[in-house]
Parts: C-alpha cells; sequence; structure tokens
C-alpha cells in the first residue's frame, strides 16, 4: 500500500486519535474498520476539494424505461399500500399488519415470499428469478413510540392521543418515515423483475422485508444468520430532507437493558425500601459523567427510563433504563459501552438493588462504496430530483416555522455527491450497515419531509403521507430501478463495486456484534398472522415464554432496634 500524501495522512491520523509519527500501518493495525471506511478514500487519493463525480455511467436503456414505466403507471398503487402502512404505524417488532400487505404485492407481482427470516415474524425475503448477479433491495416498515401525528398537519397535532389524568401519551407514528422506504424498495424491486420479464435479462432479485429497524435488530441478526449470504450488490435508501447519494458511514451501535430490582413499599414510610428507579437514576447521573473525559465527539450514548414506577406512594421495585451507544467503529462502540455498563454496576451497588443486564442487538458502522455512489447518482441527475407543489412548499414552510427552523419549503435539486469528511463526528446508525460488509451497497436518500427537520420528529410523521412523502418514494423507487438495471446489463459497474468492496474489506473480518446464543427481543404474533403466514411459535431456538424478571430482594434495614429514649 502507498503512502498517502502527507496532508492527507496527518488528517487521517488525527481521526484515529493518533500522533504524527504514527504509519499508515499503525493506523490499520489501531482500527482496520475505520479505515476501511473512511480511511479507504483518503489512502486512494479522494480530495473532498477536488473530487468531481464522473459522467456518463448511467445507462439509458429500454429496460431501464420499462422499469421506470412500471412505477409511473402504478403509482396509485404504491402511494395507497405506503399510506396504508403509514396508517397502522406498527412497532417495531410487530409490524403484523405492514409485512402482509408489501408481501402481498410482491406475490401478486411473481415473487416468491418465504417468511420468519432469522426468527423474526415479521421479516420475510422475496424472490424473483435465477440466476445472473444477485441484487438486494431492503424493506423497513415499522414506526416510533410517540410520534402520532396527523398528515398534512402543520401544528403538532397527534392524530392518537392517550389521555391519563397523570401522565398522557402520544400513539406511534412514522416518524422516520418507514413506510415510504418499504415502498420505494418494494416498489424498484417489482420494476426491476418487469425489466428482467420484458428484456430476457438474467438476473435475480431479492426483497428483504426488515423488522424492527429503529431497534437496530431485525438485520443484525438475520446478517449473523446468513439471511443475507449470495448476494453481489444491494441498493437501499432513507427519507431524509435532502435529495443526495450517500457515501459516508454511520455509526456502530449497541443496545442493552438495565433492569435495578428492589424491594417496595410506602413511599411515606420510605426507610428500608429499595427503589429500582434510585438505581436507573443513579446510573443515567454516573453515566453523564463520562462525556466530558470518555467520549469523543464521535461518540453519543442515549438513553430512556422504561418502567419508572406507577404512583410517588409506591417505591418501585423495578425499574429498567435502555441504552443506545454509539460510535465510529465497533471497537470504538464497544470501549465506550463497557465504560457504560461499568455504570449500571456501581449503581446497583449503590442503590442496594440487583442488576439484571440484557443485551439486545448491535451493529457495525457502515461499509459504502464510491463506485455505487457514482452510479446511483449519475441516475439521479439523469431521472431528476423529485417534483413538489406550490401546495407542498407551503406546507413545508408552515412546519419548518411552527419548528421554528428557516421557511425555505422543499429542495428542489438533488445535492452533489462529495467524498465524506475526513473527520468523523459521529451521527446515525442503522442495522443495514451489517448487510453493507456482506456485499457492496449503494445507498441514496430522497427529500420526503423539509429541510431543517430530524428524523424522530412529529414533523416528518405529518409529511410521510402526503404528496411531498409520495414524491420522495417514487423518486427513489426510479433512481434504485434504474440503477439496479445499469449493474445487470452492465456487467463492468458491478465488478467495479465489488472489486472496491475487495480493496475496502481487505484485512478486516466481518464478525457480529450479537454474542453468540443471545435470544432476540421477540413478541408473540396473533394466531391469524400466523395462519395467515404459514408461521408456528415459537421459532426454533427460540425459548417461549421468556423467564420473568421478578424482584424478590429483602427489605432493608437502618440498624438493630434500640430500646426508646426515656
Amino acid at each position: 500500500m502507498n503512502d498517502v500524501p502527507y496532508v492527507g495522512r496527518r488528517r487521517l491520523l488525527k481521526m484515529f486519535g493518533l500522533g504524527a509519527t504514527a504509519t499508515t500501518a499503525t493506523v490499520l493495525q489501531a482500527d482496520p474498520v475505520l479505515a476501511a471506511t473512511l480511511g479507504h478514500d483518503e489512502r486512494t487519493g479522494v480530495s473532498p476539494t477536488d473530487y468531481k463525480a464522473p459522467t456518463g455511467i448511467a445507462g439509458n436503456t429500454p429496460a431501464q424505461a420499462t422499469a421506470d414505466a412500471w412505477i409511473t403507471s402504478h403509482s396509485r398503487t404504491i402511494t395507497e399500500l405506503s399510506d396504508e402502512i403509514w396508517q397502522h404505524a406498527e412497532l417495531s417488532l410487530r409490524e403484523w399488519k405492514s409485512s402482509r400487505a408489501l408481501a402481498a404485492l410482491l406475490e401478486r407481482n411473481g415473487f416468491r415470499v418465504t417468511w420468519g427470516s432469522a426468527g423474526f415474524p415479521t421479516a420475510f425475503v422475496a424472490t424473483y428469478g435465477s440466476g445472473g448477479p444477485v441484487l438486494g433491495f431492503s424493506a423497513e416498515y415499522d414506526a416510533l413510540p410517540g410520534l402520532s401525528q396527523k398528515k398534512g398537519a402543520s401544528t403538532h397535532d397527534p392524530l392518537v392521543y392517550n389521555y391519563d389524568a397523570y401522565g398522557p401519551t402520544y400513539g406511534g407514528g412514522h416518524g422516520d418515515a418507514h413506510n415510504l422506504l418499504g415502498g420505494a424498495a418494494t416498489a424498484a424491486a417489482i420494476a426491476v423483475s418487469k425489466a428482467i420479464e420484458a428484456h430476457g435479462l438474467k438476473a435475480t432479485v431479492k426483497l428483504f422485508g426488515s423488522a424492527g429497524e429503529e431497534q437496530l435488530v431485525g438485520k443484525a441478526y438475520a446478517v449473523k444468520a446468513g439471511v443475507y449470504d449470495g448476494l453481489d450488490a444491494v441498493l437501499d435508501w432513507h427519507p431524509f430532507n435532502v435529495t443526495m447519494p450517500f457515501w459516508n458511514t454511520t455509526s456502530a451501535l449497541l443496545s442493552a437493558t438495565f433492569t435495578f430490582l428492589g424491594a417496595s413499599g410506602h413511599g411515606g414510610t420510605p426507610l428500608g425500601n429499595k427503589s429500582g428507579l434510585d438505581g436507573a437514576l443513579l446510573m443515567a447521573t454516573m453515566s453523564e459523567y463520562l462525556r466530558e473525559k470518555n467520549v469523543a465527539p464521535s461518540g453519543r450514548f442515549h438513553y430512556a427510563i422504561i418502567n419508572g414506577g406507577g404512583a410517588p406512594n409506591v417505591t418501585p421495585d423495578m425499574c429498567s433504563i435502555w441504552y443506545y451507544v454509539r460510535e465510529g467503529s465497533p471497537a470504538r462502540a464497544q470501549v465506550l459501552y463497557d465504560k457504560i455498563v461499568d455504570c449500571a454496576k456501581a449503581a446497583a451497588q449503590a442503590s442496594q438493588t440487583r442488576l439484571v443486564h440484557k443485551f439486545h442487538s448491535a451493529t457495525w458502522n457502515l461499509l459504502a462504496n464510491k463506485a455505487g455512489a457514482e452510479l446511483v447518482y449519475d441516475n439521479m441527475r439523469r431521472i431528476g430530483a423529485p417534483q413538489f407543489t406550490e401546495d407542498d412548499h407551503a406546507l413545508a414552510k408552515a412546519i419548518q416555522k411552527s419548528l421554528g427552523k428557516p421557511e425555505t419549503g422543499m429542495p428542489t435539486t438533488i445535492t452533489p455527491l462529495a467524498p465524506p469528511a475526513a473527520n468523523y463526528t459521529g451521527g446515525l446508525a442503522t442495522d443495514a450497515a451489517d448487510v453493507s460488509w456482506q456485499a457492496p451497497t449503494a445507498t441514496l436518500l430522497a427529500a420526503a419531509y423539509p429541510p431543517g427537520l430530524p428524523n424522530h420528529n412529529w414533523g416528518v410523521t405529518a409529511t410521510a403521507a402526503t404528496h411531498i412523502g409520495h414524491q420522495a418514494m417514487l423518486s427513489a423507487a426510479r433512481y434504485m430501478a434504474a440503477s439496479a438495471v445499469d449493474l445487470i446489463e452492465q456487467p463492468d459497474l458491478l465488478q467495479g463495486m465489488k472489486d472496491e468492496f475487495k480493496e475496502r474489506t481487505s484485512g478486516v473480518t466481518w464478525k457480529s456484534m450479537i454474542p453468540d446464543g443471545t435470544q432476540p427481543p421477540l413478541y408473540e404474533p396473533p394466531a391469524e398472522f400466523l395462519k395467515a403466514t404459514g408461521q408456528s411459535w415459537p421459532p426454533p431456538g427460540v425459548t417461549w415464554p421468556i423467564p420473568q424478571i421478578v424482584a424478590q430482594e429483602q427489605l432493608g434495614t437502618t440498624g438493630p432496634a434500640l430500646p426508646p429514649v426515656t
């Protein structure tokens, strides 16, 4: 491997926290995963300052026209499917209706559907064709808790409001627009199948229905189980607030809950009670003290208290706190995670509670593919940006105003392809990252909600079932379908993606971050769902029912009883 230029090398070493005397070999040894992602572009001489995306890569063939025409002629079917999933707003791992809706459309268009991938009832693999390159698409369809919102409403107005005199809540909602994500992936897969059929192409299309992406679960376990083996390339997308190809990495992530078990009692006579809530709050406080000296700019951790007690006058004998821990690579995430586990142990000791530590899932950071990003970008330029109406812009501006953001409306252009910055400063995570280490993956983003808004906000839910979301979804389907046909009709493009993938992963052996024998988080499906999908419960290898976690701790004491003072 040639040495990188001095300036680039210095930036690369800084990214790894190494001194100027370190060598490129030191960098690779320190963190080969980061070296394969951000470091690879630096080593191969890609400069963010003078990079220009190549043109003339994408085709404009009859097969692509067939795929595009199918999307256009079936746009109503696609948008109605997406809106149906938006209405269901089913939470992670419980997407009983949403998964069946997607699978039904695929089956009606000649796909063979196999349910229960890696033991997840709502996960499936839909396959069309045989032989040739095997191209994968990914459909997600889970909603988020607390993000219910009426479609097209420009102020926060939950569609589902759950009244409680002491603590009202909102229902679930598609605040990450996964209804659009699944709709576009399904449409693209079917469109490519129509091009294969009409033009005698040789290829296999696989649509992976993924359960529980918002909890970073479904694909992480499925990849570990080999569900994604044998792919030649993957085309993926995500709703966002701009339209652009994605040539970057994401955060690696670990997910776990920490349950503190004590002894309940009356809040008015608390001596001797042992509070699970105390344990959770102590852990949260202890972990906050990590931020200054133990969390790099690329690191993140955040948490939610799951069951903090039902009333102030009952000391809760059980409380769980759920953590996500993120960093720029698996090794870096593991270091931070281990420090947080130590906080949990100390919190249990300080609160005199018993700790039950449950590991849920983990995923690597995304391995981007420059060749794939360039192909997708060329097709995006050829097809054009999503087209928004004046009403779309008015809605976007109203939502932006409501959330205190600049009133710019929807973006009307495609953001140019650019290399990632040399220094990774942290960000989002996805279980699609584990898939990207199995086969070269091309990813894009499409504007499904207004600029200035973050994911996981009610404003995203508001647009995810409107013309704004529909245009993003249909555009993403067209981009992915056209790029997939290019990979079939131009084998050199596919080989270029595979060669880059091989070069990036040289010296890196992917290994799941999920410990062997870990049982994934699961919910028992309704009997009607099992019957309709031909599944039985529990899946092979799953212990059900899950052993209960029950507080059996003794009450505390302030010492031996003393005689009264006379």
